[in-house]
């Protein structure tokens, strides 16, 4: 942005404080909403505020439109109701980006729209910057995540993707308040990484002098509370992995995750479907929903898949005949799939092989089911086979959106798993757990059947609004730090007048 453009601002400010307006004032005691005020009878007295996206200026008369988060109204000031000397002062000190308050009366306009008849307006805060037009991070989608701001601002599209967000955890809390779930919060430091397969991100705590950890996931935490008496508990928590970034992965992230005592993985499998229908219906209107190269339909029962039967079908390779991390790696080099870490245990080399086949073929939703032990080690293993867990990942658009289990209750069988896991930690894989002694101990405590769900709210959010990428629909992004400074080489949306 040129420097000039933002002068020719700061003079107006000036000249706002010589009049006597107060250019920041402390309130403003607004009755309506915009939405509130657009949906009102012909004729209700209102007082409304918001930023000016719109100034038509013409001799004695003004048409502007002022806009908010939600929604955008017309006003149309006049000298015969504002009077000469508060007409003039609105043409001459406030700008695009300027927010005002108006009051007046709801008409509507030889054309038909709905419009303030202001008799009076408030100056309530001066923007030094000016509006871009409307093709402002079009070109350059990371003007967008950078300045998220200017993007609210300037795109509708923005605007009603973070609106569909909003909505959609409404929905999901709705849905799990009314079946008798509590909501609660768990820590995001950690002494060890727990509750997930997953690359930690290391802190260090000053006071303790101890080296901590950033939540993977609330898991462990919200088992101590089933164990404590709480019968279902759910949280929506940000979680960190210092893993790869791509369109579909973001190192911080938030996630739904709850359990729900005497259900197994079945009864989950059945609420999960029910709740996101119903999910997908209040943001959406449909069980329909659109990306930009296909149409998703949510209707019907989704197929039950098991992960071994996707994976045969898809890479040709059996893991059932592959029982340790040496033969299954051989076989997958044999199959030419190349894998990030070729090094890690049996579970993570079988995960690895899913997503580079099977899950790429999986576009309606899907649910997979039937996991390898050694690929869960938080998971209930099967009673007609212990060589699998009782687990659903329910997979839309190539996506997996949701990861669930019947929880592993039997402390016996969980030490030994953590030991397990320990043991490939120990051996270098990364993403392996640790054991984690005091969780061990609470599950001695005695835990009921438990079943739980792990939902991505940004990757489910990007689904629905077929965003591209997960930065498109996280507020604020972490993004490098620009090395010049800030500020926006912007195409105003009108001409700057002095």
């Amino acid at each position: 942005m040129s420097d000039d453009l933002r002068q020719i601002r700061l003079d107006k400010l000036a000249k706002l404080r010589k009049a006597g307006i107060h250019p920041y004032p402390e309130r403003f005691p607004k009755t309506h909403s915009l939405a509130q005020a657009r949906a009102a009878a012909i004729g209700t007295e209102v007082k409304v505020a918001g930023r000016i996206v719109a100034n038509r200026p013409a001799g004695k008369l003004a048409f502007f439109n002022i806009q908010d988060v939600d929604a955008g109204i017309q006003v149309k000031l006049d000298i015969a109701g504002a009077g000469q000397e508060s007409f003039k002062r609105f043409v001459d000190f406030v700008d695009l980006g300027d927010f005002v308050g108006v009051e007046g009366k709801i008409d509507k306009t030889r054309t038909g729209e709905i419009t303030v008849f202001a008799t009076k307006w408030t100056f309530l805060g001066k923007a030094l910057r000016p509006i871009p037009k409307a093709h402002f991070g079009q070109k350059d989608q990371e003007l967008n995540w950078r300045y998220r701001y200017v993007d609210l601002i300037v795109n509708e599209d923005t605007r009603r993707r973070f609106k569909l967000r909003h909505d959609l955890v409404k929905s999901l809390r709705r849905s799990l308040e009314g079946e008798g779930f509590v909501e609660v919060e768990t820590p995001v430091l950690n002494d060890h990484p727990s509750g997930a397969l997953a690359r930690p991100f290391f802190s260090h705590h000053n006071s303790l002098d101890m080296q901590v950890t950033l939540r993977i996931a609330p898991e462990t935490y919200l088992k101590r509370c089933i164990v404590a008496g709480f019968d279902k508990v759910y949280e929506f928590a940000r979680c960190f992995r210092n893993e790869g970034m791509d369109p579909s992965h973001l190192q911080d992230f938030t996630m739904l995750e709850w359990y729900a005592s005497y259900w197994n993985y079945e009864d989950n499998m059945s609420f999960t479907e029910k709740m996101v229908k119903q999910a997908i219906k209040d943001c959406v209107g449909t069980l329909e929903v659109k990306r930009s190269d296909k149409t998703i339909n949510f209707d019907g029962p989704w197929p039950r898949l098991r992960l071994r039967d996707v994976i045969l079908e898809h890479s040709g390779i059996d893991i059932d005949q592959h029982q340790d991390e040496k033969s299954l790696r051989a076989a997958i080099i044999a199959k030419k799939v190349e894998l990030e870490n070729p090094d890690a245990g049996r579970g993570s080399l079988i995960d690895q092989l899913y997503k580079k086949t099977a899950r790429r073929k999986l576009i309606n939703p899907t649910f997979i089911v039937r996991h390898p032990t050694d690929l869960s080690p938080l998971a209930r293993m099967s009673d007609d086979d212990p060589k699998t867990v009782d687990r659903f990942q329910l997979v839309v658009d190539t996506w997996e959106v949701v990861n669930a289990y019947s929880e592993l209750v039997d402390p016996i069988d969980q030490r030994q798993r953590l030991v397990d896991q320990a043991a490939q930690h120990a051996k270098g894989d990364e993403e392996a757990m640790m054991e984690d002694e005091d969780y061990l101990t609470a599950m001695e405590y005695g835990m009921p059947p438990i079943s739980g769900f792990g939902m991505g709210i940004d990757r489910f959010t990007a689904l629905l609004t077929d965003a591209p990428n997960l930065r498109d629909v996280v507020l604020f992004p972490l993004l490098r730090p620009l090395t010049g400074g800030h500020g926006i080489v912007v195409e105003p949306a009108e001409p700057e007048k002095k």
